[in-house]
């Protein structure tokens, strides 16, 4: 595992971050993901302070230096086993710790962390003043609006201020409240309503915070209006399921800061600017690089099945990268016989 100098307070733009999603942003998916969008702040999935504790600690933080910058979600809410789990995460390089307190799960509330904490305020803030004293990089908090009846403006502005109390500048808010008795994790991102004036209204409150407002974002056209209330906007399914738009959303935010993705012949396959044949190019490189260290293939193909969504010969491109059989094998001739699919010689020699 690479170390790497952590980046700091100042250096960490949030302006455009990508969600921690369980099962998804792994360190392959963030890998795609920094190919598509050169500037955004990447999250891992969410990890519990005791599974860094007490299982396979330098595989769970592993990550590749083109990925900062990159934050860890932890989940927990024992202070001091956070805080050690913290230390562990700014040695391996990770350049901000984010407290989970919005996953809706019956197991985060069975395992007491997650969006049941947010109606114990003071203990999220002790927690965060515990990792804020054991390491030197931002402590931020990702919460809901409240949780089940637990969702009045009172309820998230005494929330947001106590933690505040405790040190966080920064809160990504998912700008829905979470409903912990009947609803999966899945439906939980869905059924309860959207209500971004809601998340707005916590930078109105406390203008000295940074508010990172989340939740259904899926076009670019939507950023200009979030940017103009809240500090950043963060994305979740979008990006997953179709990188090039998380990567046209990095240009419309950053421009062209630190280089891209477009084509060197100038043809583009998208708007934007974002070429999803040069990313799967530079992502085949990355895959041949992880199968030399025994990486298996389908944990790596399953983050590019969105790439070329909407193009001709897409839908063959996804059913031949999701062949469980043909993937066992470990070669990369079946990533090229799916680009093949897509029917453009020229585009695939990009590639």
């Amino acid at each position: 595992m690479d170390k790497h100098p952590t980046m700091t307070e100042h250096a960490l733009d949030r302006r455009l971050s990508v969600a921690p999603m369980m099962a998804w942003t792994d360190r392959h998916c963030r890998y795609l993901h920094r190919l598509a969008a050169p500037n955004a702040l990447l999250f891992t999935e969410m990890v519990t302070s005791g599974a860094l504790l007490n299982g396979p600690a330098e595989r769970l933080l592993a990550f590749d230096a083109s990925e900062h910058p990159v934050a860890i979600q932890l989940g927990g809410s024992d202070p001091d086993d956070l805080a050690r789990a913290a230390t562990l995460a700014v040695e391996a390089g990770f350049d901000e710790v984010n407290l989970n307190v919005g996953c809706p799960s019956p197991r985060v509330k069975q395992g007491r962390f997650g969006a049941s904490l947010m109606r114990e305020p003071e203990l999220v803030a002790a927690c965060v003043r515990a990792m804020a004293a054991a390491v030197d990089v931002p402590v931020t908090v990702k919460c809901r609006l409240g949780v089940d009846d637990d969702d009045s403006e009172a309820f998230l502005r005494r929330f947001v201020e106590t933690v505040a109390d405790g040190g966080c500048r920064t809160f990504y808010v998912h700008a829905r409240k979470a409903l912990l008795n009947g609803l999966s994790p899945a439906e939980n991102r869905t059924v309860p309503p959207l209500r971004y004036e809601r998340a707005y209204a916590v930078k109105q409150w406390l203008p000295e915070l940074e508010v990172i407002v989340n939740g259904g974002i899926r076009e670019v056209g939507e950023l200009k209006e979030h940017l103009a209330a809240v500090d950043g906007v963060m994305i979740g399914r979008a990006a997953y399921q179709s990188p090039v738009v998380l990567g046209e959303m990095d240009r419309f935010v950053y421009g062209d800061a630190r280089g891209g993705s477009e084509s060197r012949s100038g043809d583009r396959s998208h708007s934007g600017g974002v070429d999803s044949y040069v990313i799967m190019a530079g992502y085949r490189a990355y895959m041949a690089r992880e199968l030399e260290a025994g990486t298996r293939l389908q944990d790596m193909t399953r983050h590019a099945l969105g790439l070329f969504a909407g193009l001709p010969g897409a839908r063959r491109f996804r059913r031949i990268l999701s062949d469980a059989q043909r993937l066992k094998a470990g070669d990369l001739a079946v990533v090229d016989e799916a680009l093949a699919a897509l029917g453009d010689p020229d585009r695939q020699r990009a590639a």
